[in-house]
């Protein structure tokens, strides 16, 4: 399930395209710079963003390439410590969001969700969304039933019910992507383990962090995005903040 897409007016030429199936991106060489203003194009890099990482929790399974990666290289190598950021606090879970990221939830998403004289409610499209600056690294998290990613007759307690990592793979990571990394961290519970799966791909130009834990058959999906541009500066960033996603 994952997320976005670069949306500058003279985005940077991304790495070759190894996989020439691979759809390209939609251009924007059709919009003329001065067509937007800079809220307008921050608003729409924001948007495209976050829409392209809600695509990726509806994806049908597709292949999947595989890049090489180092097996002996943990995670935890990786990452910052993130206790002097900010903890959002969501339903039925909390995350760091690193410093500069702003929320960008707007109104309708805090409403949505309730429903009003018996209607049906509409479902919240994002539990919580931060945003830069400039809109072009995005981190969000998503709150799916797990019956609506996998067909389960049993209330899924844990993301080992979807599958093993490689099978979940085909539920979070969608066709067409080139997964760079996968790994399974348990975290220690007063009732035992919990696990959280890890991904990390690339697809339309974005590079994209995913982190996905269930519970009471809720499945919690962070996942942060930033152009191929951005990520070597910032992955440790924001490989961190999806990272710190817990499950309360």
């Amino acid at each position: 399930m994952a997320v976005l897409l670069s949306l500058s007016p003279h985005p940077p030429k991304p790495p070759q395209n190894p996989n020439p199936s691979i759809p390209k991106p939609i251009s924007l060489s059709s919009l003329k710079p001065y067509s937007l203003s800079n809220s307008s194009k921050r608003q729409l890099i924001i948007n495209t963003a976050s829409l392209y990482f809600l695509s990726l929790t509806l994806q049908l399974p597709g292949p999947i390439s595989s890049a090489e990666t180092s097996p002996s290289k943990s995670i935890l190598s990786n990452i910052a410590n993130t206790k002097s950021w900010f903890q959002f606090f969501g339903n039925g879970f909390a995350i760091r969001v690193p410093p500069q990221f702003e929320d960008i939830m707007e109104p309708e998403d805090f409403s949505a969700g309730l429903s009003l004289y018996g209607d049906k409610a509409k479902p919240k499209t994002f539990a919580a969304r931060f945003a830069t600056p400039d809109g072009s690294e995005v981190l969000s998290v998503v709150v799916r039933p797990t019956n609506q990613l996998k067909i389960t007759f049993l209330e899924a307690k844990d993301i080992t019910d979807l599958g093993s990592l490689k099978d979940a793979a085909k539920i979070f990571v969608p066709g067409g992507a080139t997964l760079y990394s996968a790994r399974t961290i348990k975290i220690k519970e007063d009732e035992g383990f919990r696990t959280y799966y890890f991904y990390e791909f690339g697809r339309d130009e974005q590079h994209v962090a995913l982190v996905a834990a269930v519970n009471s058959g809720k499945a919690f999906i962070a996942g942060a995005t930033a152009p191929y541009s951005k990520w070597d500066a910032d992955s440790v960033k924001l490989r961190s903040a999806v990272v710190s996603l817990t499950v309360l």
